[in-house]
C-alpha cells in the first residue's frame, strides 16, 4: 500500500492567443485574450473535467488563465490569483514579432538557462530563479489549505514549466522536458512528503 494522497494538483496552460497562433513571445508583460481556438480549448477542457469535486481553482493575475477555466469558475467554484503563477517576463522581445533575429535571442537565452546561467535574462524581463522565487511563494499558500484535496491550476507555458521542476525536484535545467501545448494538464499528487507525476502532458480532451 502506497501513502494516501493528500492533495492533487490539475495544472493546465492557458488556451490559444492570436499571439500563440502567431509564435510571438507574450509573457508577463502582454496580457491577451484567448481567440476563438482557444475558447474552443476551455470548452473541451470543461467537458472533460466538469465532474472532478474540484475545491479551489488558482490562477494568475492574467486573464487569459481566467478566461480558460471561467466555466469552473461559473458553477460557483471558489478562485484566487496568485502573481506567482503569472508567465516569466521576456521584457524587450514580448510581443515583438518572430523575426530570425528575435528568434536567435529567444534560443540563446534558452541555452543560457539549459547551461546552468539561471540568472540569465533579457532587459526588463527575469530569470527563472526570479520566477522560481515567487512560484514558491504561490505554492506556500496552495499548500496551506489541507481541506483543498484537489485543486484546478491555470498558468502559462515556460512558467509551469519551471513549477514542474519546482515540484519534482528537479534542476531548472531539465525545463525542456516538461513538453506542453495550450490547455494540456499535468496532473501532480502530492503524499505529504513527495509530489509525483500521475499525467504527463496530457491532451486527449483536445481531440
Amino acid at each position: 500500500m502506497g501513502s494516501p494522497i493528500l492533495k492533487t494538483l490539475y495544472i493546465v496552460r492557458h488556451g490559444q492567443t492570436d499571439l500563440n497562433k502567431l509564435g510571438i513571445v507574450q509573457g508577463r508583460g502582454r496580457d491577451t485574450d484567448l481567440n476563438d481556438e482557444g475558447r474552443r480549448q476551455a470548452g473541451q477542457f470543461f467537458d472533460a473535467y466538469q465532474k472532478v469535486p474540484f475545491d479551489k481553482i488558482y490562477i494568475s493575475l492574467l486573464k487569459r488563465t481566467q478566461q480558460s477555466i471561467q466555466q469552473f469558475i461559473d458553477l460557483g467554484l471558489p478562485y484566487e490569483k496568485l502573481e506567482g503563477l503569472d508567465e516569466l517576463a521576456w521584457g524587450v522581445l514580448e510581443g515583438q514579432p518572430s523575426t530570425p533575429a528575435n528568434k536567435a535571442a529567444f534560443l540563446k537565452l534558452i541555452r543560457h538557462w539549459l547551461d546552468g546561467k539561471l540568472d540569465s535574462k533579457f532587459e526588463g524581463g527575469e530569470s527563472p530563479n526570479e520566477v522560481k522565487a515567487r512560484q514558491l511563494k504561490a505554492l506556500e499558500i496552495i499548500m496551506s489549505h489541507p481541506e483543498e484535496k484537489n485543486v484546478l491550476i491555470c498558468m502559462h507555458g515556460r512558467a509551469m514549466r519551471l513549477l514542474l521542476c519546482v515540484l519534482l525536484g528537479k534542476p531548472l535545467t531539465e525545463m525542456e522536458s516538461f513538453p506542453h501545448q495550450n490547455l494540456v494538464l499535468y496532473k501532480i499528487t502530492w503524499d505529504g512528503s513527495k509530489y509525483e507525476i500521475a499525467d504527463f502532458n496530457n491532451a486527449k480532451h483536445l481531440r
